[in-house]
């Protein structure tokens, strides 16, 4: 199969390659299992435990979202909280850009730096830590249509403003990066940036502040633009690795693996035979499929191990990918764990955990 532009055998971008080879010799070589980042409730350090006992080594812990906080305690208010020099407050449509920091800017960043220091209190408390720490932050094409402008419109209708989102999210980044690493020394970080709109802002399908008309699609090649920028800020903060969450219906897919993306996080569910043939280049040039296999409903039973394990080798086998090469999937939840009440939110990491043992299984014949 053709491996995707940036891959290992295409020249477009060697350098990166061989600058991130010491990180991705530190990678798991077997499946394991992670969050896609939000948590029920409202106790930090509770949530800390749970998730970093539940996903201890070989798997990968994360710093919890616990959106249920209230505002500031949403995905686009922490990613926000982040921004350097673009200070937000909280209109009736959401969260908009101001001159000066408003008390809801103020409380996301007060609510990110405490879940820092509960991060920095949890790990230090414990007797051996993970090597391995994600990190998940709201994209720059989903923050651009997420934040509005002061008429009111959002961001993304405006290219200076898209610019400016893509600039103070680098900048802030690295910031950030350099906080967690404070709190947890020595972990290796993995950053998720989610994009749960990257589709209908390509399609030009996000709607207007009135919902009367659409705006104008955002062109693709400054999309990839913007996901370099960011990535490339991650990486020279010292992220060992890089993922795009995006929808699972009409993914993206060669814009995540071109703008040079580790992997892509994405609802399998909902994947075409298409779309898997694009992931069997990828995950030959040596990309990773962080699998999202477990569907989230509050109140229902998980599916059983057994049924997970199908979700995954079914289209596997079908598009011919070896069954060694199960080294590079991650299993994540279909969605955010934040609509489940604690003890089926942990259930649910039991269950994905134990689905990576059985893939494991299968892997070793």
């Amino acid at each position: 199969m053709t491996p995707v532009p940036g891959s290992p055998s295409s020249p477009s971008q060697p350098e990166r390659l061989e600058q991130g080879t010491p990180e991705h010799q530190e990678q798991p070589r077997e499946v394991i299992a992670t969050g896609l980042g939000s948590w029920p409730g409202s106790d930090m350090p509770e949530a800390m435990r749970i998730t970093r006992g539940e996903l201890g080594h070989p798997h990968l812990p994360y710093l919890p979202e616990l959106p249920d906080r209230g505002v500031g305690a949403d995905a686009v208010g922490r990613t926000a909280a982040i921004l350097v020099e673009l200070p937000v407050d909280v209109q009736p449509y959401g969260w908009r850009l101001v001159d000066r920091p408003g008390a809801e800017h103020r409380r996301a960043v007060s609510l990110l730096n405490s879940d820092i220091n509960v991060l920095a209190d949890v790990a230090g408390a414990e007797e051996q830590q993970g090597p391995a720490l994600k990190l998940q932050l709201t994209g720059p094409l989903t923050l651009a249509a997420s934040l509005f402008l002061h008429q009111g419109e959002r961001a993304l209708l405006d290219y200076g403003a898209r610019r400016d989102v893509v600039d103070s999210l680098a900048a802030g980044l690295a910031l950030h990066v350099t906080k967690v690493r404070e709190a947890a020394p020595g972990a290796r970080l993995v950053l998720q940036l989610h994009e749960p709109e990257v589709v209908r802002v390509l399609s030009g399908t996000i709607p207007t502040a009135s919902g009367y008309r659409t705006l104008r699609a955002v062109p693709p090649a400054e999309v990839l633009q913007g996901w370099e920028r960011i990535i490339g800020a991650a990486r020279n903060a010292g992220v060992g690795e890089v993922i795009l969450s995006v929808p699972g219906t009409a993914p993206p897919l060669q814009a995540v693996f071109d703008a040079g993306a580790d992997g892509v996080a994405v609802p399998l569910a909902q994947l075409g035979t298409g779309d898997w043939e694009q992931l069997a280049g990828a995950l030959e040039a040596g990309r990773a499929l962080w699998a999202g296999v477990l569907p989230v409903r509050d109140g229902s039973t998980p599916p059983a191990v057994s049924r997970l394990v199908e979700t995954v080798l079914r289209p596997w086998r079908g598009i011919g990918l070896p069954e060694r090469a199960l080294a590079a999937v991650r299993l994540t939840p279909a969605a955010g764990l934040d609509v489940l009440s604690p003890s089926s939110a942990r259930a649910a990491l039991t269950v994905l955990t134990d689905t990576a043992r059985a893939l494991n299984d299968v892997m070793a014949g």
